[in-house]
């Protein structure tokens, strides 16, 4: 059995309270945030109507929770948001393997990608609606529209990357085009993938914000739209705050299997 040294634990231990001591500044800074915020609201050194303030917004919260609604608006943008995030993701990689394998098609489609990704995604709104109906599905395909681009960009960029000599050693044992792809290109892409799975986190819940403006009738985005019309700003603070917990808690969650995937490679 090992035995760790007086130096591995001390140095254990300094990184556990850098750790603590980050995640208690974190939660001071909220504090101190929110506290500020409901006594600016209070003594109206702020307009409270036009910014609300947490002691509103928690009033918001526990209104629409007894009428039983809140729960059905989170989880329906949460299966929007994930549907889209994993389609987008999958997707996106599989196009990128595709643009990698042939170099031709890369080389011949790289301005069409260019192009898409620089244009609007929420210009093709109007025409995604007619193809696919106003519903949940109209939501999640303007969600994969604004993330699969730059998921194939981004991780064919990684694949491209790669050492060159490595290739070439292994091509130089017989190794077929399959056999670099699983054994080299993608494992020393797995940062990039990790990085394309973080900017996917944010790409998603703007996607099916941005879809539930125009056609839900359901969910957070249908929120924020019908408390702005109602000037229920109350409802439009609480609603954006579920969602900022809402994204944090899936960026944790991918940046927890990016520990995961770290420590199996060490």
């Amino acid at each position: 059995m090992l035995t760790q040294s007086k130096e591995q634990k001390d140095y254990i231990q300094n990184v556990k309270k850098k750790k603590r001591l980050i995640i208690f500044t974190r939660i001071i800074i909220l504090i101190v945030f929110f506290s500020l915020w409901e006594i600016a609201g209070r003594l109206n050194w702020i307009d409270s109507f036009l910014t609300s303030t947490p002691s509103k917004m928690f009033k918001s919260f526990i209104e629409i929770y007894k009428e039983g609604t809140l729960l059905t608006n989170i989880s329906i943008t949460c299966f929007e948001t994930i549907t889209g995030f994993l389609l987008g993701t999958i997707l996106g990689a599989f196009f990128a393997i595709l643009l990698w394998w042939s170099d031709f098609v890369s080389k011949v489609l790289d301005p069409y990608i260019i192009v898409l990704n620089a244009l609007p995604k929420i210009a093709l709104a109007p025409i995604i609606i007619f193809w696919v109906g106003n519903g949940i599905t109209a939501i999640i395909v303007i969600a994969l529209l604004i993330s699969i681009v730059v998921t194939i960009i981004s991780i064919l960029n990684g694949f491209r990357e790669v050492d060159e000599d490595k290739i070439k050693l292994l091509k130089t044992f017989g190794a077929s085009k399959l056999q670099i792809l699983i054994n080299l290109i993608i494992p020393a892409s797995v940062p990039t993938l990790i990085s394309a799975l973080k900017i996917n986190v944010g790409l998603s819940w703007v996607g099916v914000i941005m879809g539930e403006f125009l056609v839900a009738k359901e969910g957070l985005g249908f929120l924020i739209i019908y408390g702005g019309q109602i000037s229920q700003l109350d409802m439009v603070m609480m609603s954006i705050v579920i969602l900022s917990i809402l994204a944090y808690l899936m960026y944790e969650m991918v940046a927890l299997l990016e520990r995961k995937v770290v420590n199996k490679t060490k």
